[in-house]
């Protein structure tokens, strides 16, 4: 895995997304399947707090100068799917936004039909055009930069403006590397264009931990995530400013997940 630091609501957008909703969904892939079994759901403040701290507040690679402020959209997220691969796994992505919106309660995101409505584009291409893809997203040069430092499988990237809100991201997906792959990638690179950027080797139960391999949105990325997203987690606060707010909404995101999961309270 790596990652790299308009109206919406017409008839073609309706009718793609009642085709997602009413196509037949595909059994869970069995390694997803055991891997749900065995997810640890119980998790201390401290262990949310430390592992938020580090997972949002950092960059995997950073090439575009400080990187130490949240980072997240400020306006509804809009995904266009550029499929580019056999097999087209549009439906999928879709299927991905859905659960994403479900469980993050205070984020608007969704399909659009149309490019120019997106400020996320996900692209999905056959394993052998990956570098091809990549060069043409992001220059020669910098594709070299990319590759050299992450040897990416899938990638993600976003765009902020100065005041350090997400105009713009961009995932890049593998189609045809097989079901647990996908979806492993898929969810972990549309999550970190969310926000939290920076893959962390010290927090071991986040996908965002390039030895962490789910498969799914799990427990503990959901608090991450309706943290980021919580309406007193502003654009560009330091570490200082996330320390002193985060013990008050808390409790919420605590709620919140453990409702939308049945945990108990």
């Amino acid at each position: 895995m790596a990652n790299w630091a308009g109206n919406f609501g017409n008839a073609a957008v309706a009718a793609l997304i009642l085709a997602f909703a009413s196509a037949t969904v595909a059994a869970e892939h069995p390694e997803i399947t055991k891997r749900r079994a065995g997810e640890r759901k119980a998790f201390t403040d401290t262990e949310i707090i430390d592992g938020f701290v580090k997972l949002t507040l950092g960059s995997e690679l950073q090439i575009a100068g400080r990187s130490d402020r949240i980072r997240k959209f400020d306006v509804p997220v809009r995904v266009f799917i550029d499929n580019r691969a056999k097999p087209d796994r549009s439906q999928q992505i879709a299927e991905t936004v859905a659960d994403i919106k479900r469980k993050v309660q205070h984020l608007d995101i969704a399909v659009t039909a149309q490019r120019s409505d997106a400020n996320m584009i996900v692209t999905l291409v056959r394993d052998r055009d990956l570098g091809k893809t990549i060069r043409s997203i992001y220059g020669r040069e910098r594709a070299r930069s990319i590759q050299k430092s992450l040897e990416p499988q899938c990638l993600s990237s976003f765009r902020r403006d100065e005041t350090f809100r997400i105009v713009q991201a961009q995932v890049i997906l593998v189609a045809d590397a097989g079901d647990f792959v996908f979806y492993d990638c898929a969810y972990e690179e549309m999550l970190q264009a969310l926000g939290p950027i920076n893959d962390d080797p010290s927090v071991p139960w986040s996908m965002f931990n390039d030895n962490v391999h789910l498969g799914f949105f799990g427990i503990y990325d959901q608090y991450i995530l309706n943290l980021l997203y919580h309406p007193r987690m502003r654009v560009g606060m330091t570490v200082t400013d996330v320390r002193a707010v985060l013990p008050g909404v808390l409790p919420e995101v605590r709620a919140f997940v453990a409702e939308i999961n049945s945990l108990p309270p």
